[in-house]
């Protein structure tokens, strides 16, 4: 269990409650400038992090990671470059984090250690998770992590003072930072929506934000995810109300796939196991941890003995029995996509079965889910998904839900967040629907610097986009290699995935090139060998000339770098693809 609190470790960090009325009083007799600049996330789902910088000060809200896109083979994860804070270590006061998804938290374990492990603010859920994670990684320094809830007040160095309302979003423990500067307030919004039934009970709190709007709000930071969609954000209790109904009439095993982090959801299908006398069964690592770290911290509730192994599940009917696992998005790993395709050690689907997809669909996910929805109808399972019934809400604010947040805060600037670059536009938009000038609305991209400063001696303060931008590239995770993956390597796996690769293996006298016997050739992905025999007799001449042409000895590199450049180009014409070329010589 992690303590409530830890000031030994973060002596700059006071807790108390106070009133919520008035501004961060002035701190020193100048006025910096203010600088917001949003490293990942203004590009993409997933890497968020943003600084906010004042007076030789900095901090930053969230640390998170994004998966790899279907170009990037092989990398497991992408993080945020942090050199911009290379040289500034010393400014760094303090870490918030606004919950814990991996997209605001993934990026932890390999990002603090580099900063020397500021202290860290965050709910109690997400400082489970967090913890979870970062012990994974071995040797690390410890996280001086102090947990905070809705009435929590820290001040960080002499420029910032943070103060915390909760949101509602698909896992508990979610919250907006507030942070006072001396420029004026900034609320940051993490990932939001408005869910007036939420399942744990605790909605966000109204009166808190309009008061926050009302005190006076510098600029708003605030979530685009689904600024495309109409209306308002789907309640979780309807999503229950729902799943009930399947509860119901399901005649024999559910199983339900959706995401790890949906842990209202989890609690949700817990407790309709629960009502309709039935034993759950927990499937994926990731699932397993996330309903251990919850139940342990109380945001998961359940009666003993209501999870079982899956080696129980024999002892039980069809009718008794309930599958949690993740899949929805047909990820080839997961437990949905192993039962479809048989490679599951104990589970395959089965006439009777009733499949729950509850969750949405991710863009570009479609045509693996749909294959596997094949997969399993072929079986005799019964599908369910978010488009027949209301099984799936998401977790981020739709057009109507943006306006409410709009409309509470009432900021001079709007800062659109945390999507890819049509979806913040298209939240731009909404804002200036509101009557926002668009002067005042930020559309940037990573790294892109947003200052703030007062306007010569007056009290009037104003933003601008500016054209500087700090370091934000990608950088790529790839089992134990941070950052060693650059876009080279990147392009040669993205060469052998696409037209495969030719490696020739020649060997040769050193005193006078002379290729011994005939050049060996290997070809993965590029051609069927057996049915090629021509193009390789050719190739094979091809590289003896090339070696050959020498005419005194010649440093290996050279010749190498020959059979690259030439025989590349004579396959290409052969065939019209470029496979990747790996000369190997062996001097005798």
């Amino acid at each position: 269990m992690i303590p409530k609190e830890n000031s030994a470790n973060t002596p700059l960090l006071r807790r108390y409650k106070t009133h919520r009325t008035g501004d961060a009083a002035p701190i020193g007799h100048h006025s910096p400038k203010l600088k917001i600049i949003v490293m990942g996330g203004l590009e993409e789902v997933g890497r968020n992090m943003t600084l906010l910088e004042c007076d030789n000060e900095i901090i930053v809200i969230d640390m998170g990671l994004q998966f790899p896109e279907e170009n990037m083979p092989g990398i497991d994860y992408i993080i945020n470059d942090i050199s911009y804070l290379k040289d500034k270590i010393d400014w760094v006061k303090g870490v918030i984090i606004t919950h814990g998804h991996y997209d605001h938290i993934g990026g932890i374990p390999h990002l603090m250690p580099l900063l020397r492990n500021p202290p860290m603010f965050t709910g109690e859920l997400s400082a489970g998770i967090i913890q979870k994670r970062y012990a994974e990684f071995k040797g690390l320094p410890k996280l001086k992590i102090t947990m905070i809830n809705d009435d929590s007040v820290i001040r960080l160095g002499k420029n910032f003072i943070i103060e915390f309302v909760r949101l509602n979003h698909s896992i508990p423990d979610t919250f907006g930072i507030v942070v006072k500067t001396p420029l004026g307030t900034i609320f940051h919004t993490g990932d939001y929506k408005f869910d007036y039934t939420p399942v744990d009970g605790k909605p966000a709190d109204l009166n808190r934000l309009a008061l926050i709007g009302h005190r006076g709000v510098l600029a708003l930071l605030g979530d685009s995810t689904s600024a495309e969609s109409s209306g308002h954000q789907v309640s979780e209790k309807i999503v229950g109300e729902e799943l009930r109904k399947v509860f119901e009439q399901a005649p024999g095993r559910i199983i339900i796939g959706t995401f790890a982090s949906q842990i209202t959801r989890v609690q949700q299908l817990i407790q309709l196991a629960q009502d309709y006398d039935r034993k759950i069964v927990l499937e994926g690592s990731s699932m397993k941890t996330n309903v251990e770290i919850s139940h342990q911290l109380g945001y998961i509730k359940m009666k003993p003995k209501t999870l079982i192994e899956n080696d129980e599940a024999a002892n039980y009917p069809d009718n008794k029995l309930v599958f949690i696992g993740t899949g929805a998005q047909g990820e080839k790993n997961a437990f949905l996509m192993k039962m479809a395709s048989e490679e599951h050690k104990v589970l395959s689907f089965k006439q009777g079965d009733t499949v729950i997809f509850s969750s949405s669909v991710i863009p570009g996910n479609e045509r693996t889910i749909q294959s596997l929805k094949d997969l399993i109808t072929r079986k005799g399972a019964r599908i369910i998904h978010y488009q027949l019934m209301d099984i799936h809400a998401g977790g981020h604010a739709k057009k109507e839900d943006i306006k409410l947040m709009l409309r509470l805060i009432k900021p001079q600037y709007y800062i659109p967040i945390e999507a890819n670059h049509f979806l913040l536009q298209a939240n731009a938009e909404i804002a200036a629907d509101l009557g926002l000038p668009r002067s005042n609305i930020f559309v940037a991209d990573n790294g892109q610097v947003m200052e703030f400063s007062r306007l010569g001696n007056t009290q009037k303060v104003i933003g601008k986009l500016t054209s500087a931008y700090v370091p934000a590239e990608y950088v790529m995770v790839d089992g134990l290699g941070v950052g060693d993956v650059s876009e080279v390597v990147l392009r040669d796996r993205q060469m052998m995935s696409e037209d495969g690769m030719f490696v020739v293996i020649a060997t040769i006298k050193h005193s006078s090139n002379a290729v011994i016997g005939n050049p060996d050739i290997i070809s993965r992905g590029f051609i069927y060998m057996k049915e090629s025999k021509e193009l390789l007799n050719e190739a094979r001449k091809k590289v003896k000339k090339i070696v050959e042409s020498q005419a005194t000895p010649t440093d290996i590199n050279i010749i190498k770098q020959q059979i690259r450049d030439e025989l590349g180009l004579f396959l290409y014409k052969k065939t019209k693809r470029r496979p990747m070329v790996l000369p190997v010589i062996i001097e005798v």
